[in-house]
């Protein structure tokens, strides 16, 4: 008996040729913004200046504008910096370990993932300089020489781990997704530029033809691309480099997707406090982080592929597989929730019992439960293929799963702190506006940047995406013969690298 096994679903669809791709992914770079992303842009900046003053009077009046007390000295700034920090990791993961382990699926997301994580980075950076109170002396966090007095800083506390590891994923991030837009911004240089040779200024135009000539050309656009490109001509020995530095690039962001969250994670379980000094934080703070970054790549991509209508390349087949990942990093948080529970009983600790009980049937116990509802249950929604494979659900799913995730920090540092070992000492922390506004302002960060890159720089990879083409296409390769016998121009030395001689 033979059995033959069903072929895969195509990563590509809607038989696209290379140019296909060229001119899909560059359309919405060249033309005019449309009215749905100035309305989002709109929201989005009036949200950074709302929340920039609240960030202004934080920095200016100090962290006492927060509602923070003697017991509770870390909350919504802490909260929030681990939230965001979190989020950042699914870029990485995605352009790094999924690039080593050949897994074609990340072509069509990565680069905007790798955006989301330089943003979220920033982000959580504001929260830092915010706790800091004196936001002017922040490079006091640096081992400083001594001629600045002693101000070596304690190399032994987590917190300036966190300084070095924070900046050092920024540092490769943001190279890695650099590096990455390079072949991309070549070829948008050189459609523009053949713009500038299509429509010539001449002598012996009128008015009118010069006024329409200047709507064409771009000239402004190929000088900055061009001073971006860095001077690519798409030569083969310039594509074997790139490669190279990708791998390298990708085995250094490896180890920091780890090392990242698991150094954050310090912060807490080095300490003596219950409910934080447990072994358990550094596997559960990277599930945790890897659950809620994909979970907001699903967020973004989905709004992406609409408003840009890219559902040719940000497939069904792509999001079944983020759904999936999210499936499995969703079930290892609820097992460390429920290993939380059990390491606190099986210690025979009563203040390490009682921080664990307190969580769940406290004053803040609907906190507690909507961690749970969130990130334990919700998830396994997406063991039905209907579910999976649903635009709707997939969308409202993703955005409960972030919902959960900022509880559960939010579970962590205050339900942990608000009772101490001494009952006249408890408090409870309600937040002010100004921790409202400080959160609001890194929305504004964030979504303002996003928009940004999405509208100037290609959102989807061209590049790597047109190394996945089914090459088994016929559609496909009809379609590219007839354009070929209709006048195209033929591909230049690389196929990956369209020159836009075609325009």
């Amino acid at each position: 008996m033979q059995v033959t096994s069903p072929i895969r679903e195509p990563l590509v669809t809607g038989h696209k040729t290379m140019h296909d791709i060229t001119e899909d992914i560059c359309r919405r770079v060249e033309e005019k913004p449309s009215k749905a992303w100035l309305v989002a842009f709109g929201v989005s900046l009036i949200m950074l200046i709302v929340g920039g003053y609240a960030a202004a009077s934080t920095w200016w009046y100090g962290i006492g504008m927060w509602g923070l007390n003697k017991t509770i000295g870390w909350a919504w700034d802490i909260t929030n910096f681990v939230w965001w920090v979190g989020i950042g990791h699914a870029g990485t993961l995605i352009s790094a370990i999924l690039l080593l382990f050949r897994q074609k699926w990340r072509t069509s997301i990565n680069r905007a993932a790798e955006a989301m994580t330089i943003f979220a980075v920033i982000c959580a950076g504001t929260f830092i300089l915010m706790h800091m109170g004196r936001t002017w002396l922040a490079h006091w966090a640096l081992p400083l020489p001594n001629t600045y007095g002693s101000l070596w800083v304690n190399f032994h506390s987590p917190l300036v781990w966190d300084v070095f590891a924070i900046s050092t994923y920024l540092t490769v991030s943001l190279v890695f997704w650099y590096v990455g837009l390079i072949p991309d911004l070549a070829t948008i240089r050189d459609r523009a530029k053949l713009t500038l040779e299509k429509y010539p200024l001449l002598d012996t135009d009128t008015p009118e033809e010069r006024r329409e000539k200047r709507k064409k050309r771009r000239p402004i656009a190929a000088f900055i691309y061009g001073l971006l490109a860095f001077g690519w001509e798409g030569g083969a020995k310039v594509w074997a480099r790139y490669e190279y530095v990708a791998l390298i690039l990708a085995g250094l962001s490896t180890p920091l997707v780890l090392s990242v969250h698991t150094i954050v994670s310090f912060d807490f379980a080095t300490s003596l406090i219950p409910g934080w000094h447990t072994t358990i934080f550094p596997p559960y703070f990277v599930a945790g982080a890897i659950f809620s970054g994909f979970a907001m790549v699903q967020t973004l991509m989905l709004i992406t592929r609409k408003v840009y209508k890219l559902e040719d390349y940000i497939t069904i087949t792509h999001i079944d597989y983020m759904n999936k990942i999210i499936i499995l990093t969703g079930s290892i948080v609820g097992i460390a929730y429920v290993t939380e529970f059990f390491m606190a009983w099986y210690s025979g600790v009563e203040y390490e019992r009682y921080a664990f009980l307190n969580r769940a049937f406290g004053p803040y116990w609907w906190a507690y439960w909507s961690m749970m509802t969130c990130n334990v249950i919700s998830p396994q929604l997406f063991w039905f293929k209907k579910i999976r494979q649903s635009i709707a659900w997939s969308f409202f799913l993703s955005i409960v799963v972030n919902i959960g995730m900022w509880f559960e920090r939010f579970v962590i540092i205050v339900t942990s702190l608000h009772r101490d070992f001494i009952p006249s000492s408890w408090a409870m922390f309600y937040p002010t506006l100004y921790d409202i506004g400080d959160y609001l302002f890194t929305f504004g960060i964030f979504f303002t940047c996003f928009f940004l890159f999405a509208k100037y720089l290609p959102v989807i990879n061209m590049a790597e995406v047109k190394t996945i083409l089914n090459s088994s296409d016929i559609k496909a390769k009809e379609k590219a013969t007839e354009y070929l016998k209709e006048g195209g121009a033929v591909a230049a030395a690389s196929p990956m690298y369209d020159k836009g001689k075609d325009l």
